[in-house]
């Protein structure tokens, strides 16, 4: 058994390999397929002051299906609702990923569990408007980011003067 790489529609990913596992099972092709793959991460949201975990996919549109590649199981898994075909390769003889890619893929998972990374991450230098408080509609630099407090220190030029105003990640937002 070998990766393949199967395109789904964006954001149907799950439902997908729900359609294929579904297929699978009635045409009894279980011995033929092994492990799914969303490759997904936890990030950080903070909606109303709230901070939430929530999932997000790194590859958008992509499940890694472990399988025994023939025309049956290539059949099956092309003509399966909500998935557009595979990746790769010849027209219909997709070409597998390597066991390191999806190792790194898996590490990449486990290290997004382990440690959230935010939904919106800045940078210093980054260009925002101020979006929420008493600076609303003022466009500055940020200067600093601190994801533990979830603040950033952002350079807002009031009266021709740039005053540095630190707010949180929920104030702001990219231009």
């Amino acid at each position: 058994m070998q990766w393949y790489v199967v395109h789904a529609y964006s954001g149907m990913e799950k439902a997908a390999e729900r359609n294929i596992v579904e297929r699978i099972n009635r045409a009894g092709m279980q011995s033929k397929f092994g492990r799914f793959l969303v490759p997904t991460e936890e990030v950080v949201e903070i909606k109303n002051g709230q901070k939430k975990t929530t999932e997000r996919r790194f590859f958008p549109g992509y499940v890694l299906v472990e399988m025994v590649m023939d025309d049956e199981t290539w059949h099956l898994v092309k003509h399966t609702n909500k998935v557009t075909g595979f990746v790769g390769g010849a027209k219909n003889r997709p070409a597998p990923i390597s066991e390191e890619e999806v190792q790194k893929i898996v590490s990449q998972m486990q290290v997004g569990t382990d440690k959230p990374r935010h939904k919106v991450e800045f940078e210093a230098g980054e260009y925002v408007r101020v979006k929420d408080g008493p600076f609303t509609d003022f466009n500055g630099t940020v200067e600093e980011v601190n994801y533990e407090k979830n603040k950033v220190r952002v350079s807002v030029t009031i009266f021709g003067r740039a005053t540095p105003v630190e707010l949180e990640f929920s104030q702001i937002e990219k231009t």
